[in-house]
Order: structure tokens, then sequence, then C-alpha cells
């Protein structure tokens, strides 16, 4: 059982928790549901879980608040479910850790086939704590440990990073000097295809540049290719 991939779904519709649960058991998933953050927490008490598909908008706490609070004591991957056109609800989600996002009303198939994408993801990076088995990579004044998910500025001040963030930054530390679209980028981060007019990696991009850019308006490590997508400019070396 321990080889199975546990899910745990959070949304207060329970028509939406038993459709998600039995499609996901019929694939090869163990399920657990929750109607909000305070049954999500007594799961999480008891429970090893994988992945977490959470709605956005939940009575009391909503979503939000709860993926914020996960990504400051865990990298449990979250698949967030939101209201069909609510963009920036999309983009705030994402800010706040989210791995990936799926809105309202969605196929069962498509939930599925970015759960496991999400999972098959998660799973090619270390876990936060594992054994520095990858480099520690350098660029311009930064540190970047790979097994730690950590970076470090010049004065050793560990910078926090969500899974979107760092997964993005592994990527582009990956391929430096090579311009990658936002296709290459959403399947390289996110194990997907990228859907029309989605911006989600221009959210990632935005927010990482504020982080290891000296002018997040005027970058000099992560430029802009127009019409292109974006190229990592600067020189990556092991530690």
């Amino acid at each position: 059982m321990k080889d199975i991939p546990h899910i745990l779904v959070v949304d207060d519709h329970r028509e939406i928790r038993d459709l998600v649960a039995k499609f996901m058991g019929e694939h090869g998933f163990r399920v657990s549901t929750a109607q909000d953050g305070r049954a999500m927490r007594k799961v999480l008490e008891s429970s090893q879980v994988d992945l977490i598909v959470l709605d956005l908008m939940l009575p009391g706490e909503d979503g939000l608040t709860i993926c914020r609070e996960l990504r400051g004591k865990s990298n449990i991957p979250v698949v967030m479910l939101t209201a069909m056109g609510e963009e920036t609800d999309r983009i705030v989600g994402l800010e706040m850790g989210a791995d990936d996002y799926l809105p309202k009303p969605f196929s069962p198939r498509e939930l599925l086939a970015r759960v496991r994408a999400v999972l098959r993801r998660a799973q090619s990076f270390p876990e936060r704590g594992a054994p520095p088995e990858e480099p520690v990579v350098m660029f311009e004044s930064w540190k970047f440990n790979l097994a730690r998910r950590e970076l470090e500025d010049a004065d050793g001040t560990v910078i926090s990073l969500s899974t979107g963030e760092f997964n993005l930054l592994h990527v582009f530390a990956e391929h430096p000097g090579r311009v990658l679209n936002r296709d290459q980028l959403i399947d390289l981060t996110q194990g997907r295809e990228a859907t029309p007019f989605d911006r989600s990696i221009d959210t990632l991009v935005s927010r990482l540049r504020k982080k290891i850019e000296v002018d997040p308006k005027n970058p000099t490590i992560i430029k802009t290719v127009w019409g292109g997508g974006y190229v990592f400019t600067s020189a990556v070396e092991s530690a």
C-alpha cells in the first residue's frame, strides 16, 4: 500500500469529493477526503499524503490561506481547483505555492492527467532534508542547493522558494544560455502541455526575478526573449 500514491481531496461539495475519490480510486490511487482545512489537518496528522487537490472557494479558511500554510511547513504538491474564468485567483494560487490549477467545471480525466503529471515532477526532485546527493551550484552571487531545495545569497541568508519557483530555477540552472519558450517551461516544470493563454510561467518568472534580480524591472539573470520565451544568462558552476 505504501507504493500506491495517496491523494487528499479538500472540497466542501460532497458530490465533487465523492466523484473525484471514486474516479481516482478506479485509476490506482488511495484517496482521502476532507470538507475543509480543519478536516484536512486531521488527515495529514494521521496519514502520509502524496498530493492534495484543494478547492479555492472553501467556507471559513479559503484555499489560498490553506495553501500558504501548507507551503510554510511542507512540500506536498497541490493542485488547486478554481472558478472558471477567475484568472486572478489562479495567478495568486500559483504565487501561494500551488503546483498546478484546474478551472471548474472540470473533466475527471483532465484532473487525473494533471495529478499524474505533478506527481511525476515532484518525484523527479529531491525532498527537503534528503542527503546532499545532487551538487550545489553557483550563479552570480547565489548558492543553489538542489538537495536541500535552498537558495542562499552572498551573506548566507536562505531565500524561501515555493515549489513552483524551485522547479523553475532548477530548470533554468540546468539549461543556462538556452532560450526556453513557455510551452517548454510548462512541460519541464509541471509535466503538462500549455493551455491557451496560460500565463502561469510568466507569473513564476516575475516572482523569481523579485527574489534573485538586483532590479526585477530590468533583469539581467532571467531575460525575456520577445516572441521566444526566456533565457537564463548567468554562468552556472558546481560549488
